[in-house]
């Protein structure tokens, strides 16, 4: 018998957040960083590169298309530590900031440096209370839920094993009952995915392909970009053996439901419904 839905919301209440699956187009038609400009308001742009191994690089390439793009006030937020992200003069990089963007790399990087320090309490600010945009891309995107999906050691060969597949981390908390997974189609992520609302059905499990985004604001996202986006719906599963004793077993689940999105489709998360793609003006 299939278990009734549930719907609810899945974002903490506040502005924008944009979630990008990585390899962003930066040299030609940048829907998706042209789409990040548009919903960074008139204010500062700060660029987070907590993540990276190579913050200097990641700085100096996005700061060069943010500002080609119109953005005059772009500045850098850069932490080797959780010391350095803990500094007194760390929150001047946030004076006037209407929007952060959260850089590729490692997600857990972001989490251990910025997690309960005042720098992470002023970027909840900007988004909760002054309705600004948060971005992230790759594993910035990744950071944003409540729990983050990271690869295991074995990702490859034995992605179809329950608990090989992926581990799970504590994120930044601005989604809840959602996580995000990233570079989708181009590494073969499906199968953590579903492991993930496998072990919890509550959970909404979307994928981004590269060069692809979410646009998340009230109760819907829409996708922007040149790929797909994956959304995962396990509120109607009526069988999983992720929780069953038998050592390390290959996944299996009945009954998903999995949605997939192309630009301009919307999806609302509070009903789980997706919304054909809307037209742009001049197309029949």
């Amino acid at each position: 018998m299939p278990v009734k839905k549930t719907g609810k919301a899945t974002t903490t209440s506040g502005g924008t957040l944009m979630m990008i699956g990585g390899a962003e187009d930066k040299a030609n038609e940048r829907a998706v960083l042209n789409t990040l400009v548009k919903h960074a308001g008139k204010g500062r742009l700060v660029v987070a590169s907590l993540a990276s191994e190579e913050p200097a690089y990641q700085w100096s390439t996005y700061s060069r298309v943010f500002k080609d793009l119109g953005l005059k006030d772009v500045q850098h937020f850069a932490a080797d530590t959780r010391e350095d992200a803990s500094k007194p003069g760390v929150l001047k990089t946030f004076e006037g900031a209407t929007a952060v963007f959260f850089t590729g790399g490692d997600q857990l990087k972001i989490t251990t440096k910025l997690g309960g320090t005042d720098a992470y309490d002023r970027i909840l600010e900007i988004y909760t209370k002054e309705k600004g945009l948060i971005a992230g891309t790759s594993a910035g995107a990744a950071a944003m839920g409540q729990m983050m999906l990271m690869s295991a050691q074995a990702e490859g060969s034995e992605k179809h094993k329950v608990r090989r597949a992926f581990i799970m981390a504590r994120g930044l908390g601005l989604i809840t009952d959602m996580v995000i997974d990233q570079h989708f189609a181009q590494r073969a992520r499906i199968e953590r995915l579903l492991g993930a609302i496998a072990e919890n059905p509550a959970v909404l499990g979307v994928g981004i392909d590269e060069d692809t985004a979410i646009v998340h604001r009230n109760e819907c996202f829409e996708v922007v970009g040149s790929g797909a986006v994956y959304v995962a719906d396990g509120s109607s599963i009526t069988y999983t053996n992720a929780s069953e004793p038998e050592h390390d077993p290959t996944l299996c689940l009945f009954n998903v439901n999995l949605h997939v999105l192309c630009a301009r489709a919307k999806f609302n998360v509070t009903t789980r419904e997706p919304e054909r793609p809307g037209l742009i003006v001049g197309e029949r």
